[in-house]
């Protein structure tokens, strides 16, 4: 048994980090808003803006699902409001809707990228034509097909919500994803591709959007000088010292995705005579390869048994995101398909996240992908 925990995703911590939390600390600016915050989102907000000929203006806030939460208002999501949603997904990329009084409607996956199928997504609006806002993720880093994705939002009149939590540095046709959308959001959650301990971002080219969101995330106060308050808001701001972290990750976000990518390429190359797929991705993308994941496409290998025997290894895995269809939670909302077996639930029953932690060694992953093999 392997005495060393190799985990799934890890935060790794540089140096710089420190450096800008020391400073808040000097200063005695700990509390949410303060410099760390304001060059935390310009910072983000230049990486994210290159090479585009508008800017996009970020808004730092307690966490991606906040940032999801604020998009979805902006987007003018109401009680009973129907919204077409990625099915594959983690809860958070939904949830918020909820908070709204929306209603979801789960779009299945398709093969090439396990992102919203396009041609679900079309057969969705013409089933719920007063749809207006389309929530897609783009699933472990990897980009979803945008093109079409814009074209049938354009088409049915809807506002697209990007969900780019887990795809931060990941491009498609050379832009960065997070910029696709009206209004869009990133997490920095402890095992994302950077962190800030928890923490997200909301990102639109609309500087108005922006500063009403700040509003909402401030409680809504009214410049006054007493305490004022004509709308509900909520108390989701970042603080200075997490920004603080997030400011010295940033320096590091291409040096992670690029380490992210050659575990992947191991992976890979070390599944070649095995009957295991790793997740695909569409050549004229660029993911951030956030989490490396295979399916198994042995009928006789269970992905849970071979979890369960990584796990005896000390070797964390984790089962791929379960459909948010196939959620208790969700079992009355519809769900659109356009295959006789839905994607979605063809890559959970086979599908497994593999350790993909930077820190990783190339012997501990060479290890992993021996364990797996000899699970065949």
């Amino acid at each position: 048994m392997n005495n060393k925990r190799i985990s799934l995703s890890t935060p790794t911590m540089h140096g710089e980090e420190m450096t800008f939390v020391q400073e808040a600390f000097d200063k005695n600016w700990i509390a949410p808003l303060g410099f760390n915050v304001d060059n935390f989102e310009e910072e983000a907000s230049s990486y994210l803006s290159q090479g585009l000929t508008e800017k996009y203006h970020t808004l730092a806030l307690s966490s991606g699902t906040a940032s999801l939460h604020l998009a979805y208002k902006l987007a003018g999501v109401k009680r009973g409001d129907i919204v077409l949603c990625t099915d594959m997904t983690f809860a958070a990329t939904v949830n918020p809707i909820s908070y709204e009084g929306g209603v979801q409607v789960f779009i299945d996956s398709e093969t090439d990228t396990w992102n919203m199928s396009p041609e679900a997504l079309e057969t969705a609006f013409k089933k719920y034509p007063q749809a207006k806002v389309v929530a897609l993720a783009h699933l472990y880093g990897t980009p979803s097909k945008m093109d079409e994705i814009l074209f049938l939002c354009k088409k049915y009149g809807a506002t697209l919500v990007e969900d780019a939590a887990e795809s931060f540095s990941a491009t498609y046709k050379g832009r960065q994803t997070g910029t696709f959308g009206k209004y869009n959001a990133i997490s920095f959650n402890g095992n994302k591709i950077i962190t800030t301990s928890g923490g997200g971002m909301l990102i639109t080219p609309d500087k108005k959007a922006r500063d009403k969101a700040f509003f909402w995330s401030t409680q809504s106060r009214e410049n006054a000088l007493w305490y004022q308050h004509e709308e509900i808001g909520y108390n989701y701001r970042m603080s200075n010292v997490v920004a603080g972290i997030g400011r010295g990750q940033l320096i590091h976000l291409d040096e992670h995705r690029d380490k992210k990518e050659k575990i992947y390429q191991i992976y890979k190359d070390g599944f070649k005579n095995l009957p295991i797929k790793m997740n695909p991705y569409l050549d004229y993308t660029k993911p951030n390869f956030w989490l490396s994941c295979m399916t198994v496409e042995d009928k006789k290998v269970s992905p849970m048994k071979i979890l369960e025997k990584l796990n005896a290894d000390n070797i964390e895995t984790r089962p791929i995101w379960k459909p948010m269809h196939m959620q208790p939670v969700f079992k009355a909302h519809d769900f659109i398909s356009v295959t006789d077996k839905p994607v979605t639930e063809d890559i959970f029953a086979r599908g497994l996240c593999l350790p993909s932690d930077i820190k990783m060694t190339e012997d501990e992953q060479l290890f992993v992908i021996d364990k797996i093999k000899a699970c065949f």
